[in-house]
């Protein structure tokens, strides 16, 4: 059997199992009220970062910049996030849910636009006509739900955007990228990279190599099938390849790490009871070691190491580097494995609960002695971390990731900040009391190869004032505050992940 056909059953097979139990499964209906999270944001207002949004878009909007950018600071900041929780009396009760809105924020001439768009997958387009959930969602049990034929019929494209070779993705973890437009964000419908690969699961994380080619994977074992695939996509948006590593126990994983030789994969291990939706019926498992595999990017279609570390939760990682023979991963670890099972659950269902942050943990994987242990960096209260994709191959990178600090009125972040952890140097920018303060990504400064030299954008939440904004800020000179700030007259829920669009010189 030659090596596409023998790709294509297996992953044909994964693909029945995916639609099977973990998805279709019923079972007693849980979810939330509509009114009682209304009377909850009455009491506390920062839960609109958890409110369904108003409409199906939003703009094209411009609003003034306050501040000024430097004259070689341009182009779109591009966000995902999900944003429609509720239909007739039911509320999801789980954040991963909610159907995706795609949101773009374009520079220029002293103000930003701003376009807001949900992502019309299929899902939210039949329940839109429907006028309630019909699907099988990740972390709700949806009554009475329709069947569906493969993994983009329950799509709903709401974790992360990403830019390859011009066109604007949108991504989530158990299906296709949509692709949208990048101007007018209009969806142009689900990727299939080749056809006997399509609705295979294409994650919310894809990673930029240094040649211009992104890597990426697909957990075909937590939907039921076997295995993890990889995928391999060219600067120009065209397939380079596709293999299936085969993983030796189930395990769940949100994203990856690579340095300039390996991709690292951390898969934690979970029992799987069918219960109604998959985070329903999955159960982490600290009582497990965690499977780590490294695969080579020059031999992609087999696992080159696998070592056995310690349970740890994480769903983000910074960056990672070799030396001397050494994998070092930098990741955001969960101490409550409950808690980031569902995490914010309280407030999907209108409550105040405890924050969510995490604490830098680092990886270290021997490479010539197959060792594997876990160093505690004693930096906690952070999560989304991101760095300059510039930064040398063989040294830790600085981290940008958003933080708590000072008086809050929400149990969320307000703060964003930056953390070199091999000298333990932190410089941070306070937003507010009542700020929300997201992921921030670092943009390098055109024609600079200076790791660092470059800035940050981020978005934000004023829930006092009900409005959304984006800062931008010196990556060098976090503590002097934003350089510019804008705020929309409305405001929109928090979103996960974001992805700079650089204009053209």
């Amino acid at each position: 059997m030659d090596r596409r056909r023998f790709l294509r059953n297996l992953l044909s097979g994964a693909t029945i199992a995916a639609l099977g139990p973990a998805l279709l499964h019923g079972g007693d209906v849980l979810a939330g009220d509509p009114a009682e999270f209304a009377a909850g944001l009455r009491e506390r207002p920062y839960l609109a970062g958890w409110r369904q949004v108003s409409a199906e878009a939003f703009g094209p909007t411009t609003v003034q910049l306050e501040g000024r950018l430097p004259a070689d600071f341009a182009g779109t900041l591009y966000r995902n996030g999900p944003a429609w929780f509720e239909r007739d009396g039911f509320r999801y009760e789980h954040w991963f849910d909610g159907d995706g809105m795609v949101h773009g924020w374009r520079f220029g001439d002293g103000a930003v636009t701003h376009r807001g768009r949900m992502v019309q997958t299929p899902k939210f387009q039949r329940e839109q006509r429907a006028g309630r959930f019909n699907t099988p969602a990740a972390g709700t049990t949806v009554p009475e739900p329709v069947a569906i034929r493969n993994n983009d019929d329950a799509n709903t494209a709401n974790t992360s955007v990403v830019t390859i070779g011009g066109r604007l993705f949108a991504l989530s973890e158990a299906g296709s990228a949509f692709e949208l437009d990048p101007d007018q964000l209009d969806t142009l419908g689900p990727v299939t990279w080749r056809p006997d690969l399509q609705a295979l699961p294409f994650s919310a994380h894809p990673l930029r190599d240094r040649d211009g080619s992104w890597w990426n994977f697909g957990a075909l074992s937590m939907m039921g099938g076997t295995g993890l695939l990889l995928w391999h996509i060219g600067a120009d948006a065209t397939l380079r390849g596709a293999h299936v590593l085969e993983m030796e126990a189930p395990g769940y994983l949100h994203a990856f790490v690579q340095t300039d030789r390996h991709l690292v994969f951390l898969l934690t291990p979970f029992d799987y009871a069918p219960a109604g939706s998959f985070f329903e019926s999955m159960t982490f498992a600290p009582q497990r070691a965690c499977e780590v595999m490294v695969v080579d990017k020059a031999a992609p279609d087999r696992v080159a190491r696998r070592f056995e570390v310690d349970f740890t939760m994480a769903y983000h990682f910074g960056d990672a580097f070799e030396r001397d023979g050494e994998i070092v991963v930098r990741t955001m670890r969960l101490a409550d494995v409950a808690q980031a099972r569902s995490p914010h659950r309280a407030a999907m269902f209108g409550h105040h609960g405890p924050a969510a942050p995490a604490q830098l943990a680092e990886l270290r994987l021997d490479m010539r002695r197959g060792h594997a242990r876990w160093d505690m960096t004693g930096i906690g209260g952070i999560e989304f971390p991101m760095f300059d994709p510039r930064s040398p191959g063989d040294r830790g990178a600085r981290l940008y990731m958003p933080t708590n600090a000072g008086d809050a009125s929400a149990p969320y972040f307000n703060a964003v900040q930056m953390v070199d952890p091999a000298t333990g140097r932190r410089e941070l920018h306070r937003y507010g009391r009542d700020i929300l303060a997201e992921e921030h990504v670092f943009i390098p400064r055109p024609g600079s190869t200076r790791p660092d030299d470059g800035w940050l954008v981020g978005t934000l939440l004023d829930h006092a004032r009900d409005r959304s904004g984006i800062a931008v800020l010196d990556a060098q000179r976090i503590g002097d505050g934003p350089l510019a700030t804008a705020w929309l007259p409305y405001a929109f829920p928090l979103g996960f992940h974001g992805h700079f669009a650089q204009a053209a010189a």
